[in-house]
């Protein structure tokens, strides 16, 4: 049986009769929804974002970080066009009512319509920010689109004229979804779902942490939220565009929430971490699981004393590539806190790797950590989903301690790091911040640091601060200035590892490329592509010239310099 290999990061459903999944592997894979059966399989070139039935239910288009969007002949999956021009990842696309256009969102800003033989009808330029989600109206006259820029935006679908630009305030907005006719419904980072009636907005504060799924049941008149508080909403919509609360359940752990769409009846389908997808009935509150077994994928990598110690989506820890403990749980970063290994990730939960004992819940994701002296004795502060720096110590006959938490940004914390006197952060944004690591007091913030999402940060020998980003550029801070350095990636930048005895610094794309760059020498001297899948974390080797690359294949790769 086709099954995936990587997180399922999109789906979308066809009645009762199929169900489509869109993979971090690549794949793009089609099911029989009443047998849970894969029946076809198509593939990119790169990851695969989201994917949609057309009306009819004879295609299914995909939307890929390769940069393309395709067609595809439902239940063959034998494609029928690729639809290409867009100079970053496509996030999402979507085929008209009449299964004549089909219009892709993009992280280059610009959205764009094509016709099915995948010629480029209308190039839409506007937005200030990533384009992340875009819908149709339902006489396909119109579209409505949202991303990173705080805007919803609405457009003739004819001429590619801005109709209308609503602003939702400095906040981004992953999420859009109409009821066909005017009514519009967005998600925002600060879990609101925000209700658009021609000029008029309500803020309905939905969840606890950022909306990343919205779908609409145009039959039923029912709104579905997702988010990383890990809850799933069911919202009946009146005649008015208010929303009344029909249904709230906590999603079991290997559910994704980023992937979620309506099916047949009271059926609700989403992405998980695993194999396959899963299933709530919203009618008899009950999760359908049957299938969704661990993927192999890894997240981070750590050498510790002469053992490298690795942990992915399955949440298991791993020894020298032996299995040592199973969490149960997506984990993101490995840290080692007075001795103890300490990881964390997509449930919020903090875990003893070794022991796998729960150490502590928060209420969002935990992205990435650092260990750092204060007081004399070793403290980690740990970087969420929803911007704060959670501090923790480790005090003798106590265990771990929570100390204080810090509002580090209004965003995801992407990478963490620390020279001794100040802790370096860098957020979704791409902003970045420095604060004191004796009392955690904001020393400078730099909104626009990077032009993109950044996603890591090391220390560097000399105590400057080094980040990389989705503009694949590597970025090197001193006190008053920053260096910006193009790197050989063709790919988004992923993680990024220093090495304090060789004067090295190594980083990883999610084009599966990992590049070295000397200090000393000032330039780029190795770069290699052990993987086809993407480089998910890296961290120093067993000596100081090498480097470990983790994938999301599920393989830790040496790479030399």
């Amino acid at each position: 049986m086709i099954k995936h290999r990587s997180p399922i990061s999109g789906i979308d459903a066809f009645g009762g009769h199929y169900v489509a999944t869109a993979g971090y592997d690549g794949q793009l894979i089609l099911w029989d929804s009443i047998r849970r059966k894969s029946l076809a399989r198509g593939n990119h070139d790169h990851l695969v974002n989201q994917c949609r039935f057309s009306t009819c239910g004879n295609y299914l288009v995909s939307s890929s970080s390769d940069y393309t969007a395709r067609i595809w002949r439902v239940p063959s999956l034998q494609l029928v066009s690729v639809l290409g021009g867009h100079g970053d990842d496509v996030e999402m696309a979507a085929p008209d009512p009449g299964s004549t256009r089909v219009v892709t969102a993009s992280r280059d800003h610009r959205i764009r319509i094509f016709d099915f033989s995948g010629r480029e009808r209308l190039s839409l330029a506007g937005h200030a920010a990533d384009v992340l989600s875009i819908e149709w109206s339902r006489d396909g006259q119109q579209l409505v689109s949202s991303g990173d820029d705080g805007t919803v935006r609405r457009w003739s679908a004819n001429t590619g004229e801005l109709l209308q630009t609503v602003e939702l305030g400095d906040v981004e907005t992953d999420t859009v979804a109409t009821d066909g006719e005017g009514l519009l419904f967005a998600g925002n980072d600060r879990g609101e779902i925000v209700t658009i009636q021609g000029d008029a907005l309500v803020t309905t504060g939905a969840h606890r942490a950022g909306v990343k799924r919205l779908a609409f049941d145009r039959r039923g008149r029912r709104l579905l939220s997702t988010s990383y508080d890990r809850t799933l909403k069911i919202w009946e919509v009146t005649g008015r565009g208010w929303l009344e609360l029909l249904r709230s359940t906590v999603v079991p752990e290997p559910v994704w929430v980023r992937a979620a769409a309506f099916a047949a009846s009271t059926k609700i389908v989403l992405g998980t971490f695993g194999t396959a997808y899963a299933t709530y009935d919203a009618e008899l509150d009950t999760w359908d699981l049957r299938d969704v077994e661990a993927t192999s994928g890894l997240n981070a990598v750590r050498v510790i004393g002469r053992s490298a110690y690795a942990v992915g989506d399955a949440g298991a820890v791993f020894r020298d590539s032996k299995p040592v403990t199973s969490l149960g749980s997506p984990c993101n970063f490995l840290d080692v806190l007075a001795g103890r290994l300490i990881t964390g990730g997509h449930s919020g939960a903090l875990f003893d790797a070794r022991t796998g004992e729960a150490l502590f819940q928060h209420s969002s994701p935990l992205n990435c950590s650092v260990v750092f002296l204060r007081d004399q004795a070793e403290h980690i502060i740990i970087g969420t989903y929803t911007g704060e720096g959670l501090v923790f110590c480790w005090r003798p006959g106590q265990g771990l301690k929570h100390v204080t938490t810090v509002r580090l940004h209004d965003n995801a914390v992407k990478g963490l790091a620390c020279n001794g006197q100040e802790i370096f952060s860098v957020c979704a944004t791409g902003a970045v911040a420095f604060h004191r690591s004796d009392d955690f007091v904001c020393i400078r913030r730099i909104i626009d640091a990077h032009e993109k999402i950044s996603n890591g940060a090391v220390v560097l020998p000399d105590r400057r601060f080094a980040s990389v980003s989705r503009d694949r550029k590597l970025r090197l801070w001193s006190a008053d200035s920053c260096e910006i350095l193009s790197t050989p990636h063709d790919h988004s930048v992923k993680c990024v590892a220093a090495s304090a005895d060789a004067g090295l610094i190594a980083t990883g794309s999610y084009g599966g490329t990992v590049a070295i760059y000397d200090l000393v020498r000032r330039t780029w001297i190795a770069t290699e592509r052990p993987t086809t899948a993407g480089i998910s974390g890296i961290s120093v080797g067993h000596t100081p010239r090498s480097f470990l690359a983790c994938s999301y294949d599920g393989e830790v790769y040496t790479i030399s310099a």
